[in-house]
């Protein structure tokens, strides 16, 4: 089984589910980073060693495989395994056999392997470094896990979650997480993905010191700004192309409309929490010049 995906998608989280889930689930779940291990110890990493087998093996040790026997190995990073490795950790699929280093007991591999990599293998094997039967064994059942940039829908529940454990796990008043805030964190395209999501959340808590959230990320999810309209050859000097867009009338006409709406929404409470304040993301000082920008107010009640 390989799990595809960039850094920091939550790919050992899909992997904790798939052991979670499946008839292995009492066994043992051992992650190797592939990516830490130097290069002269992976076999003894990976299969272990006896003793006297090499300078430093003072006493027999386990690998990874033998510590995961009836459970779930898995393997992070698996492109950064070297190449003769790869030859022996496609023996223990197909056999599931091997022996630790300089034993001559083979032992019996009673384990899932489950791989991860945010690397192309199609391209690591077209370039000779990673093998292809090894890659078609792995490849068997696939998981692409997106980017977090095609998963806007599921920032709101991630964005709960990770108040609620920033905040335990600082011993922190739990602050508010208001729409505006949501709606702040969809419109960043998140490079770094979930963990980033994290970090970026961790961060806000404790700013926030139990008040509303709010993040620090660019608005949009552009690298660079937006190209501006360019002329078109066929169009009269000095004319823009043909497109939709709204004159500064029609603009204020609708910032003064939106303003309307969540004052309304909220009651026309202006600050505190579900205030018209917190809900456009703005302080309130800003919220009141503008309603007094547009000479809005909060109606009479009147008689009843």
């Amino acid at each position: 089984m390989l799990i595809l995906g960039e850094t920091g998608t939550g790919k050992e989280l899909v992997a904790h589910e798939i052991h979670r889930r499946s008839a292995r689930k009492e066994g043992p779940l051992v992650r190797v980073n592939c990516a830490s291990i130097p290069r002269e110890l992976f076999e003894s990493e990976f299969f272990g060693h006896v003793k006297g087998s090499f300078t430093g093996a003072v006493k027999d040790r386990a690998g990874r495989f033998e510590t995961a026997e009836g459970g779930t190995i898995f393997l992070d990073e698996v492109g950064e395994i070297p190449l003769d490795i790869q030859n022996k950790l496609l023996r223990v699929l197909q056999e599931k056999r091997y022996e630790r280093v300089g034993g001559d007991v083979t032992r019996r591999a009673d384990v899932r392997i489950v791989a991860a990599t945010n690397r192309d293998l199609k391209k690591a094997v077209a370039a000779g470094r990673f093998r292809e039967d090894l890659f078609y064994r792995l490849n068997v059942f696939p998981i692409q896990v997106p980017p977090l940039r095609d998963r806007t829908d599921d920032i709101p529940l991630l964005a709960k979650h990770f108040v609620e454990q920033s905040s335990k796990d600082l011993k922190c008043a739990k602050p508010r997480l208001n729409r505006a805030a949501v709606v702040k964190l969809q419109s960043y395209d998140w490079p770094g993905n979930i963990r980033e999501l994290r970090n970026v959340i961790e961060r806000g808590v404790i700013l926030a010191h139990g008040g509303a959230l709010d993040f620090d990320v660019p608005l949009t999810g552009q690298s660079s700004p937006p190209a501006r309209p360019t002329l078109q050859s066929d169009s009269p000097a000095g004319t823009l192309p043909q497109s939709k867009f709204l004159t500064e009338a029609e603009l204020e006409r609708l910032e003064r409309d939106n303003l309307l709406l969540v004052l309304e929404a909220a009651r026309w409470k202006i600050k505190g929490p579900d205030g018209a304040a917190e809900l456009l993301g703005v302080k309130p000082t800003t919220l009141v010049s503008r309603m007094e920008k547009w000479g809005l107010k909060k109606p009479d009640a009147g008689c009843s």
